[in-house]
């Protein structure tokens, strides 16, 4: 292979070398493919899908597997309910291969390869933290892993070439690999994805049987809140079920929780009863000053809401008058008003130059229907 194919062109070769195998062709599977190719490194698909192995390589995931392949790298992306199944398969089958997978739990198929007597020592559970609410190899991205985290959970048997192998695949497609154990991950994972699933599950739940008209009045918040509700109910049936003990307890801790502002509403006028409520309020507020921002940092930003007409261009006119000032759009989210031929642009920046956005855009013949500090 050439140089130039090896670099794809930007001067940088990747990390990883010689054949990456990865097993199921689906959302994170073929994105994987996809991140690797264009780094001009040799990929072979496998899926138990014929149709799916098919879509993944006319996508260019990877190529199909043959009988001389003798890779250096193994990924197993496959449902958890089979990864265990599917590692120790792979790890038989290329006994001088690193075995890594990419299944959102961490402990349950480690702890059943141990229990079946299996050598762990070339198997590094993995978990990149990326996703979309649709599945399949018709949905991957190359772009989807870029700048986020890739958990790699070693053990005392992890040999350090190995380790640095997975942590290579990471980096190679854009991720920022960091280490647990696999019940830190799962503990880590229960509170900032699986009980978020089931909480945004359980409310929009209550849409099903609402009034329409309630429904109409629909804001930017319920949709934040309630986006991932439309994730596939097969997956995360084994999601929740594999990682069950840790969701359990916070659900446990979250259903007190609520208990207490719903004890406090029934007689809100009782002594004590606002304190309860403005403390819940006050404690979320803490919460999310804690999530880490742009770039991963605790960095706060402000925001301006500008009024954009429904119009072709203007979003795209707003992001070059903001260059033009000389103001970072730090991040931005969209809402629409239903029957509203307007939508507003929520606009985080700098601190230093929110009065200059403000003052700029002005000028400039933009709305600005208000400005806040996050």
């Amino acid at each position: 292979m050439s140089d130039t194919a090896r670099t794809n062109g930007s001067g940088i070769a990747p990390r990883l070398s010689g054949t990456v195998r990865i097993v199921g062709a689906g959302l994170l599977g073929a994105s994987i493919g996809l991140a690797l190719r264009a780094k001009g490194i040799d990929v072979v698909l496998s899926d138990t899908s014929p149709a799916q192995l098919r879509l993944a390589i006319d996508y260019g995931a990877g190529r199909a597997a043959q009988g001389d392949d003798a890779p250096a790298l193994i990924v197993v992306s496959v449902p958890p309910d089979v990864t265990a199944d599917v590692v120790a398969a792979e790890l038989d089958r290329f006994p001088d291969a690193v075995v890594t997978d990419v299944a959102s739990v961490k402990l349950e198929p480690f702890r059943a390869l141990k229990e079946r007597g299996i050598d762990v020592t070339r198997y590094i559970g993995s978990h990149p933290l990326a996703g979309r609410e649709r599945g399949g190899a018709i949905s991957a991205r190359a772009d989807l892993f870029i700048g986020r985290p890739w958990v790699v959970c070693r053990d005392e048997q992890t040999r350090p070439a190995d380790l640095a192998l997975v942590e290579a695949l990471a980096l190679d497609v854009g991720a920022m690999p960091l280490e647990m154990t696999p019940e830190e991950h799962d503990s880590s994972v229960a509170l900032t994805s699986h009980v978020p699933q089931v909480v945004a599950s359980l409310l929009a739940g209550r849409f099903a049987t609402a009034d329409e008209g309630a429904l109409r009045l629909a804001g930017q918040g319920v949709r934040d809140t309630t986006r991932i509700a439309a994730s596939a109910p097969e997956l995360w049936v084994q999601i929740l079920g594999a990682n069950a003990q840790p969701v359990v307890e916070i659900l446990d801790a979250l259903a007190d929780d609520l208990r207490e502002v719903s004890d406090a509403l029934r007689a809100p006028a009782e002594p004590g009863a606002r304190r309860v409520v403005a403390e819940a309020i006050r404690q979320g507020n803490d919460g999310v000053e804690r999530l880490p921002g742009k770039h991963g940092q605790n960095r706060r930003f402000e925001q301006l809401v500008v009024m954009v007409d429904d119009t072709a261009g203007q979003l795209g006119r707003l992001f070059g008058e903001l260059g033009e000032l000389g103001v970072n759009v730090e991040d931005l989210r969209l809402e629409h008003s239903p029957g509203a031929q307007f939508g507003l642009a929520e606009i985080s920046v700098a601190p230093a130059a929110l009065r200059g956005a403000i003052d700029g855009l002005q000028e400039r013949g933009w709305r600005i229907a208000g400005a806040t500090n996050e």
